[in-house]
């Protein structure tokens, strides 16, 4: 058995992570009003293509370096500093020339994307891009030191900058889909110069600590690290177009009026996203930390975690599905549709948070590219269910896509990563509880009577706390008001 100390020292480490992630999920609720009250729904669709846009740049641009952070960072003997400079150096080069290239066809693009052009449109989707290449690694070293209380704060700080530059942006711009533009890069901006400072005082003092001289110091060669982290490009493009598809054809075969809402309703879903970023940032090193450590209790550890977070995961998707009618609004009466695709959104956060449990046996063979199965198989689903659906059932249509293509992704990645790493879930249990809320999500967005799906929710509720009961119990004993003194 895992030593239950251990995995409460775990849960507390998530709980440094979740905290600050908690206080920004209140936040989110007085931004997402803020703005969608403040936005018609086609300049709130607008922003939605703007953020597809600059994910798109940053997956070229970051050349999967920050994965090969993440896999070489716990090594003995790696120079932190130095591993760090190895990884950035590429994709800062290339970041500038992807730029420039946009600079040139700025104008068709933007119309694309935008419907309209200007030169502040331009500097921000660049401006956006190369900051998000440093905010990623600096962010990737708090992480990695798994600083929970650093990383919440600096998260909750972002927040309240984003929000205070929404107000001045909207004075002078008023309904232009700008104000989120200008507000998402100057938060970011000020959040990254505040790291960039921190990390150069702070890796100066940690180079010279003892713990770099117990084994000698590891110089990796370019060529391996860059080898790596290469076959992450193709992983993280199918992942950007498993996110992005639906937005891509609600602008192509919709209009911007119903990407706004899509896009609205992506953004309540803050809960589950917040749950999932906070898991991601915690779980990534911890599971590199236990592998290499490899002293035999590893895979019992990944099992009993998995448990508790489908747990969790199921739980959550239920209460945002039950709750999505008051959820709505938030938003103002432009919104209200947001209600039908909310449901079906719910499924996306949860298998991508399992996802990143049962994958990781890939991440420690390196195997990496069998993650592109993976992704390839959910973006053919994705590809054919919005050119399909989204012309009947709009956003609606979209959501559920978008559930089924995680549901396929988390599938074939969780097969393939056994086939390398075989731990040992309990895909039957997994299974049985994901057709439950698959069932719940098609009540609430196709129409069924309010009283009729909210029965069925508690009484899936009812059976999926008897079928996890061990988990509530693991969770219930590493609640730290339940330890003794």
């Amino acid at each position: 058995m895992t030593d239950t100390r251990e995995t409460g020292s775990g849960f507390s480490g998530f709980l440094s992570y979740f905290y600050g992630n908690f206080i920004v999920l209140l936040l989110g609720f007085i931004q997402t009003p803020l703005v969608t009250r403040l936005m018609s729904t086609d300049e709130y669709g607008r922003t939605g293509m703007f953020e597809t846009a600059v994910s798109c740049i940053y997956i070229f641009a970051i050349l999967g370096l920050d994965q090969t952070y993440i896999r070489y960072y716990y090594k003995a003997g790696t120079d932190r500093r130095r591993l760090m400079g190895q990884c950035l150096l590429p994709p800062f080069i290339l970041v500038a020339v992807l730029v420039v290239i946009y600079f040139f066809f700025s104008a068709p693009a933007n119309n694309w994307l935008f419907g309209r052009h200007s030169v502040d449109i331009t500097l921000l989707v660049a401006g956006y891009t190369v900051v998000s290449v440093f905010e990623r690694f600096l962010f990737l070293d708090v992480r990695m030191q798994q600083n929970g209380r650093l990383y919440s704060n600096i998260n909750i700080a972002q927040k309240v900058i984003n929000i205070l530059l929404i107000f001045i942006f909207f004075r002078l711009f008023h309904n232009d889909f700008r104000v989120v533009l200008y507000a998402m890069t100057l938060s970011w901006l000020s959040t990254t110069l505040f790291l960039a400072v921190r990390f150069l005082f702070f890796t100066k003092e940690k180079v010279n600590e003892p713990e770099y001289d117990i084994v000698k110091k590891r110089d990796y060669p370019e060529r391996e690290l860059i080898s790596y982290g290469l076959p992450f490009i193709l992983v993280l493009l199918m992942e950007w177009l498993l996110s992005s598809c639906d937005r891509i054809a609600l602008k192509s075969l919709a209009d911007y009026h119903e990407l706004g809402i899509y896009s609205a309703a992506m953004k309540i879903m803050v809960l589950l996203l917040t749950f999932k970023n906070t898991f991601l940032a915690y779980w990534s090193p911890v599971a590199m930390e236990r592998y290499e450590k490899g002293d035999g209790s590893e895979k019992e550890f990944f099992r009993e975690a998995f448990d508790i977070v489908r747990f969790l995961c199921m739980a959550a998707a239920i209460g945002m599905i039950s709750m999505r009618n008051v959820i709505v609004l938030i938003l103002g009466k432009d919104y209200r549709g947001a209600d039908r695709i909310i449901p079906f959104l719910t499924l996306m956060p949860i298998f991508a948070i399992m996802f990143e449990i049962t994958v990781q046996g890939i991440k420690f063979k390196k195997k990496n590219i069998f993650l592109n199965i993976a992704s390839l198989a959910a973006i053919v689903v994705n590809i054919c269910g919005n050119y399909m659906l989204v012309p009947i059932y709009g956003g609606v249509g979209a959501a559920l896509t978008t559930g089924i293509s995680y549901l396929i992704y988390f599938i074939v990645g969780s097969l393939l990563s056994e086939r390398f790493y075989p731990v040992g879930y309990d895909n039957l249990r997994t299974g049985m509880e994901a057709v439950m809320v698959f069932a719940l999500a098609g009540m609430a967005a196709f129409g069924m009577p309010r009283l009729i799906t909210s029965l069925y929710g508690l009484i899936i509720i009812f059976v999926i706390l008897l079928m996890e009961k061990k988990s509530l119990v693991r969770i219930i004993s590493l609640i730290p008001w339940k330890k003794k003194a």
